[in-house]
């Protein structure tokens, strides 16, 4: 993927140098842990193993709204004991800094394609935020750490990113290159499309009134929407800034299916559960990113009409 020579987005805010942990812990209420009939450790498991593919802080998921966020406040609070020192800076290395390089263009390249097509509706974009971070941080949606992998919060509009997930993306995932990581950034992006346009909101109301298999049947449609929403970014950005290069396109299709719920299911447990699919199976998430990528359609990415 060509990346190098092209703007940085402003609208990065680099965490990572502020050390790598909490200074105090956790505070308020935390996850709820139930609801309708609970959860197993099994269930937890897989939660943990979905969060950490796919960037959804677990509170939300185990909640059964994803990344919709319920009713509350967000349970997290930072406090320092008196005398306690803060959290150790550090140096970023070159890697770091040329991730976070990547990053911003990624998200810069999202907004110039993102302005344009609100504008021709008669809309206005209002440019999403990225937090990079190290081991842990705080947002206005709870608690992240680098278990939760990305994750996109409406609450202040920011996605999180903790750039040691790309590390994880080529090692545990086996899905390597720039494209691919690209793609997870975008597809968080996605997410805040749905958010702006009012979906995200529609989508958690309706989840308070279904069953738990429901919700994630409608979870599992706002995920494969924002993999289509990052198709249209990438058809975009490369009919104007040809920044795709050999092989780019595998990637992406790499790293959708490597997070389907079918695969990661059946690697943690051995077996897949349906109903309990919050994001789509692997064969769903390659389909709706390349719809997005072969049509450039926002209209194209409907995932809430007719069969997925």
């Amino acid at each position: 993927m060509r990346w190098e020579d092209f703007r940085r987005s402003r609208n990065v805010e680099d965490r990572r140098g502020q050390g790598g942990g909490f200074s105090g812990g956790f505070g308020g209420r935390g996850p709820r842990i139930g609801g309708r009939g609970g959860l197993g450790i099994g269930g937890l498991i897989v939660i943990g193993l979905i969060a950490w593919a796919t960037g959804i802080n677990p509170a939300v998921l185990i909640g059964g709204a994803e990344i919709l966020l319920g009713d509350g406040d967000s349970g997290y609070s930072q406090q320092q004991q008196p005398g306690q020192r803060p959290p150790a800076q550090r140096t970023l290395s070159a890697e770091d800094r040329k991730l976070g390089d990547f990053a911003a263009v990624v998200l810069a390249q999202t907004e110039d394609v993102w302005t344009p097509i609100f504008k021709g509706q008669g809309e206005t974009y209002r440019e999403p935020g990225l937090v990079l971070f190290s081991g842990a941080t705080r947002s206005a949606c709870g608690a992240a750490d680098s278990a939760t992998g990305p994750f996109y919060c409406p609450r202040d509009q920011k996605v999180y990113l903790d750039t040691s997930f790309f590390q994880e993306l080529k090692q545990k995932f086996r899905a390597p290159g720039d494209f691919a990581a690209a793609y997870v950034i975008a597809h968080e992006v996605g997410h805040h499309v749905e958010n702006q346009i009012g979906l995200l909101e529609q989508v958690q109301a309706r989840q308070r009134q279904a069953s738990r298999a429901d919700a994630n049947a409608l979870s599992v449609r706002v995920e494969l929407m924002a993999d289509c929403l990052a198709g249209v970014w990438a058809h975009h950005a490369d009919a104007q800034w040809r920044i795709l290069e050999d092989g780019d396109i595998e990637e992406a299709m790499n790293a959708a299916a490597a997070i389907g719920d079918d695969r990661l299911q059946k690697q943690a447990q051995g077996y897949v559960v349906p109903d309990s699919f919050t994001h789509g199976t692997s064969a769903q998430r390659v389909k709706w990113f390349r719809q997005g990528l072969d049509g450039g359609s926002l209209a194209q990415c409907n995932t809430f009409k007719g069969n997925i």
